[in-house]
């Protein structure tokens, strides 16, 4: 508990001193900073970056904690890929030779994508999510990830290599060798090779746009020795971090084959010390096996002080629930994000070896209503735990 309370001590002091300097970028020469609370401007923010971090001051009992995920329902056992033995995902931090790299501000104008490592599917469909045979979906976004639509058909990419608040390594570019689409997937891939570190991060152009939801995604996450994919939610540009909110939906650290998920919506201080909150979850074949990972929203009119509500699920089994905080962005305004970074504090200043890093998305969708309707989301509510302080 110690070790993860300091790094997550340290990056909350990196996001600190990131945004007080106002901006996503390194202060330049002459520019003051100081911490929020002592006399700093919070100032309008297009970028944004992962807020994770300590209570500054919180009590030492309220640190993160984890619950033991077991074996995933019958339904989600099959494998996803060809025939056991056909391929394996290499162990963590194996290193292999990636494809070539493009030059760092240079994105390739080539439209063919590298080919898929062995270590990835190839060929079968993902399994499914998890659906009540009498309850039909009804989807009302669904991105193609067929190989003639281009990423930025649903997706703007982020760009810079300013260390993005958390001192990460990788340089986020829009070249088709770190964002693809492949067999109906979408392909993040983090590069490392020779001291050179290129990854994508996408944001989509499509927000949640109702007032309430659900919000599902199959993914196979690489995790490994400073690797850190997320697939998580901000409002729209322009919007305020952290008060106008954020949602992580999927999140692993440093290959701890941890899910993390968490809402955050204020400043780290001892005033917000309880406004950061997570669901750790165990599991241990989250690199090897796809997970379905959700997220159901409400916002409910007319009763004072009070927004709504949220759960995240896993597999179809909700594991964690929140109320909307006050003073956030309206669901409908927020959009998602998919990325890889490498190092950073999150990752104990730990890099990547060389190599290739897949975060494999597949069955990206948003429907009318969350698995069994707004019943069983009721159900679910009164048994679901509400996230931990960090």
């Amino acid at each position: 508990m110690s070790a993860q309370f300091n790094k997550l001590f340290e990056k909350g002091k990196a996001k600190v001193k990131e945004y007080a300097g106002g901006s996503s970028h390194p202060p330049q020469q002459g520019q003051a900073q100081g911490f929020p609370g002592q006399g700093y401007q919070q100032q309008q923010y297009s970028g944004s970056q992962y807020p994770p971090q300590p209570p500054y001051g919180a009590p030492p009992n309220q640190q993160n904690q984890y619950q033991s995920y077991g074996a995933p329902p019958s339904q989600q056992q099959q494998q996803w890929g060809p025939p056991p033995g056909q391929w394996q995902p290499p162990p963590p931090q194996q290193a292999f030779a990636p494809p070539p790299i493009p030059q760092h501000s240079k994105p390739t104008n080539s439209s063919q994508p590298p080919a898929i490592p062995i270590n990835r599917p190839i060929s079968n469909p993902p399994p499914p999510q998890i659906q009540p045979s009498a309850h039909a979906e009804k989807v009302y976004w669904k991105p193609s990830f067929d190989a003639t639509t281009p990423v930025n058909h649903n997706f703007r990419h982020e760009l810079g290599a300013h260390g993005w608040g958390n001192n990460e390594a990788q340089n986020y570019v829009d070249a088709p060798t770190n964002s693809f689409h492949h067999d109906n997937r979408l392909i993040v891939r983090a590069l490392a090779q020779s001291g050179s570190y290129t990854s994508a991060r996408l944001t989509s152009h499509q927000t949640l746009d109702r007032p309430r939801g659900f919000l599902t995604v199959t993914v196979i996450p690489p995790c490994a020795e400073g690797i850190w994919p997320a697939f998580w939610m901000l409002p729209k540009d322009p919007f305020q971090w952290p008060t106008d909110g954020e949602v992580d939906i999927m999140e692993s650290w440093n290959g701890d084959c941890k899910n993390h998920s968490c809402l955050h919506w204020g400043h780290y201080n001892g005033d917000d010390w309880n406004k950061h909150r997570v669901i750790e979850t165990h599991l241990p074949d989250m690199a090897h096996q796809p997970h379905t990972f959700g997220f159901a929203w409400i916002e409910e009119e007319g009763i004072p002080n009070w927004r709504g509500r949220m759960l995240w699920y896993i597999d179809g089994k909700p594991i964690m629930k929140g109320n909307i905080p006050a003073g956030t962005r309206r669901m409908e305004e927020y959009r998602i994000l998919i990325n890889v970074a490498m190092g950073g504090t999150v990752c104990q200043g730990k890099l990547p070896k060389d190599g290739y890093y897949d975060f494999v998305v597949s069955d990206l969708k948003m429907c009318e209503e969350p698995i069994g309707g707004w019943p069983e989301f009721e159900r679910a509510w009164g048994s679901t735990p509400e996230g931990k302080p960090m």
